[in-house]
C-alpha cells in the first residue's frame, strides 16, 4: 500500500501497462524494463517515434505489437527528426482547431548507437529548435541488436565483436562519449541520467521531463546481460554497481543547474563493477587502475559543476 501511494505521485494509474507482456526481449533485459517504467509515468496521451534497435525488434514482430499507444517505427538515424515533425504537426493542428488542445507527450526513443552515433545530427537539430518533446536514449553501451558491435557509448576497454581485445588491442580504445553533457550544451530545459535499478529516481525524472515546455533529454543506462556477458538475473544489481562506483552517476540539469540525485557516501572501487562482466575479463590490474583514475576525475568534475551552478 505504501509503495502504491508513492507511485501515485508519479502516475495517474500505477496499474496501467502501455508495454504489454509477450515481447521477445532477452531474459533479464533492463532496457524493456526502463521503457515500461517510463511510459507508466508518461501515460496514454503519448506518441512514440522509435528507431530500429533491440526494442523495436522485440516489440513488433509482424503482425503483432506490444505497444498500447501510438507508436511509429523510424530508421536508425532520424528518431529526433520524426519526433520533431510529430510535435510540429500537433501544434499546428491544435492552432487551427483541427484537434482538441491538450497536453500530448511526443517521445523519441533510440539506443546509444542511434543517439550518440548516427542519430546525433537529427537530435542536435531537434534540441536546438526547441521542440516540446522528450528524447530517451536507451544506453546498453553497444549495437546489441546486430551482434554487439562497438558504439561511441561503449566503455573504454570493453570487448565487442568490432573491438576485440588481443596482443595489441585493449578492446574499445576510446572513452565513452558524454551524451548528457552534449545535450546540456544545447541549453535545453531538462537533461537527466537514469537507470531502472533506481526506479523512483527514474519516475521523478520522467515526471519532470513531461512537465517541461521544451526539449528534455533522458539518458538511461540499460544493462544488457547478453552483450555484457553477465547472468540474466543480475541486471538490476549491475545497474546499481555502475551508479555506486561512479561509472554512471545519476544527476539532472534543470535550466542549467546541475544536481546529483543519488550520491553514494563513498564510491565503491570500479573493479567491483567490472570484475563479473565477460566484456571486461581481459583487463589487467594496470588497465583497471587507469579506468579508476578516469572515473575519479570525471566524478570530481561533476561535483564541481553541481557546486558552481547551485542557485
Amino acid at each position: 500500500m505504501k509503495i502504491l501511494k508513492t507511485l501515485e505521485k508519479y502516475m495517474e494509474d500505477p496499474s496501467l501497462e502501455l508495454v504489454a507482456s509477450g515481447h521477445r526481449a532477452c531474459q533479464g533485459c533492463a532496457e524493456v524494463l526502463a521503457l515500461r517504467m517510463a511510459f507508466k509515468v508518461l501515460g496514454k496521451n503519448t506518441i512514440v517515434a522509435m528507431a530500429t534497435g533491440c526494442m523495436e525488434i522485440i516489440s513488433t514482430p509482424l503482425p503483432i505489437t506490444c505497444w498500447r499507444l501510438p507508436w511509429i517505427h523510424v530508421a536508425f538515424e532520424n528518431t529526433a527528426a520524426v519526433a520533431s515533425g510529430i510535435e510540429s504537426a500537433i501544434r499546428i493542428l491544435m492552432a487551427k482547431g483541427k484537434i482538441d488542445k491538450k497536453w500530448i507527450n511526443v517521445v523519441g526513443v533510440a539506443g546509444d548507437g542511434g543517439t550518440s552515433d548516427i542519430g546525433l545530427q537529427a537530435l542536435s537539430g531537434a534540441l536546438e529548435r526547441g521542440h516540446r518533446l522528450i528524447y530517451i536514449c536507451l544506453d546498453n553501451e553497444a549495437y546489441m541488436n546486430t551482434g554487439v558491435q562497438r558504439s561511441s557509448s561503449t566503455p573504454y576497454g570493453a570487448s565487442t565483436t568490432t573491438s576485440p581485445p588481443g596482443k595489441k588491442s585493449i578492446g574499445q580504445s576510446t572513452w565513452k562519449k558524454d551524451m548528457p553533457k552534449i545535450a546540456v550544451a544545447h541549453n535545453i530545459p531538462y537533461v537527466a541520467t537514469a537507470c531502472p535499478s533506481y526506479p523512483f529516481d527514474l519516475f521523478n525524472k520522467l515526471k519532470k521531463a513531461k512537465e517541461k515546455d521544451g526539449p528534455s533529454y533522458i539518458h538511461i543506462l540499460s544493462v544488457c546481460p547478453t552483450g555484457w556477458r553477465i547472468p540474466s538475473e543480475m541486471a538490476i544489481e549491475y545497474g546499481r554497481l555502475a551508479v555506486r562506483c561512479g561509472m554512471f552517476p545519476l544527476y539532472e540539469v534543470e535550466d542549467g543547474v546541475y544536481k546529483m540525485t543519488f550520491k553514494p557516501d563513498t564510491l565503491i572501487p570500479v573493479e567491483e563493477y567490472i570484475k563479473g562482466q565477460g566484456r571486461f575479463r581481459h583487463l589487467t590490474e594496470k588497465e583497471i587502475k587507469e579506468i579508476q583514475q578516469r572515473v575519479n576525475s570525471e566524478w570530481e568534475k561533476l561535483n564541481k559543476l553541481c557546486e558552481i551552478t547551485k542557485p
